[in-house]
């Protein structure tokens, strides 16, 4: 198994990389080899006096680096050189099974779609992040942003994708699949969610368990939310902006009196409990899902046990055989699809 990494990627690269690779290599099982696409002199130096199996990280010269102010799919074509490019030229060509970046996310579903590019009969490819939820598992909202403007076809694609990935990287035994709403009733929603349920009740192969209002997202309830990208990145958005609004407020709560100041120091125990399970840094990273190859996202502000993190999931999701599973369960779809209006 081969996992390439564009080692320019991200705010804190390529040192953050490095380190993380080097933390793969060292704790993980030793059935993958990493190849870091970059600067030569500045990876060589990050990799100076650290100690690694020089036959399982391979260093690829990148002479371009593409940025976030740059226009994703431009950039992409013009900068044929590019760590993030050959990174993702490297899974196209089958060369390697799994493109890891933090660079510029437009730029990462710009080389999904146009250098990796989907899977047979993939409508649209859809980037897919896991958030913690209240029963010690995650939660799968997907799409996140790839896909502004969705018809009902899309997201029945967007549940199967979602469901293949939690059940074979998650480990989830028949993934609940929701559908992001307004309410729970099944007449609720606009045009598009209102067309969407019906096929989602009637498609084989997941399990479908109704409407998700956005207060249920962390509820547990579901393991795979499925929405529009313009929906489901608000509702990312939001919920990550109300997890810091929230601990700003208690932290100035508790700094505010003694009182309020020996309680935090009495649950200290049960905030770092809480800051663990709410850490980005823990998950790896979002798949970009319906491409013919793996492909992880991480956060831009990634460190290096995020990097590490998504190299252990992207390990998984080629274990996995997602790439197959999401490939088979489309074309089933289909088929069966084209049989009804044949009868």
């Amino acid at each position: 198994m081969i996992l390439v990494l564009d080692a320019m990627g991200g705010d804190n690269a390529p040192q953050a990389v490095v380190d993380g690779a080097l933390m793969a290599l060292r704790d993980l099982e030793n059935d993958f080899v990493i190849w870091l696409f970059g600067d030569e002199a500045q990876i060589n130096a990050c990799l100076e006096g650290k100690e690694y199996p020089a036959d399982r990280l391979v260093v690829k010269p990148a002479t371009e680096v593409i940025t976030c102010e740059e226009a994703p799919a431009v950039a992409v074509r013009r900068k044929k050189g590019s760590s993030m490019v050959l990174a993702a030229k490297a899974v196209a060509d089958q060369a390697a099974d799994c493109f890891i970046s933090a660079g510029s996310t437009g730029a990462v579903l710009a080389c999904g779609t146009l250098v990796i590019r989907r899977i047979k009969d993939v409508q649209r490819p859809a980037l897919a992040p896991l958030i913690p939820n209240l029963q010690g598992g995650h939660t799968m909202i997907i799409d996140a942003g790839a896909n502004v403007d969705c018809k009902p076809p899309y997201l029945v694609q967007f549940a199967q994708m979602g469901s293949a990935y939690m059940e074979l990287v998650e480990g989830v035994k028949d993934p609940a699949v929701g559908l992001l709403n307004n309410g729970e009733e099944a007449e609720k929603g606009n045009e598009l969610t209102k067309e969407t349920y019906p096929l989602l009740q009637a498609l084989e192969g997941i399990r479908f368990t109704g409407n998700c209002e956005a207060r249920e997202l962390m509820s547990g309830d579901f393991d795979v939310v499925v929405t529009d990208g313009f929906a489901g990145n608000v509702l990312l958005k939001s919920t990550e902006g109300t997890a810091k609004a929230i601990t700003a407020m208690l932290k100035t709560e508790l700094m505010g009196s003694i009182r309020g100041t020996i309680g935090g120091a009495i649950a200290k125990p049960a905030f770092a409990a809480l800051k663990k399970k709410m850490d980005y840094t823990e998950v790896g990273g979002a798949p970009l899902l319906g491409v013919n190859g793996g492909v992880i996202k991480a956060h831009g502000s990634s460190n290096a046990k995020a990097f590490f993190n998504a190299i252990r999931q992207a390990r998984k999701l080629v274990q996995g055989g997602v790439t197959k599973k999401i490939a088979a369960a489309v074309q089933t779809s289909r088929s069966d699809s084209t049989e009804e209006k044949m009868g």
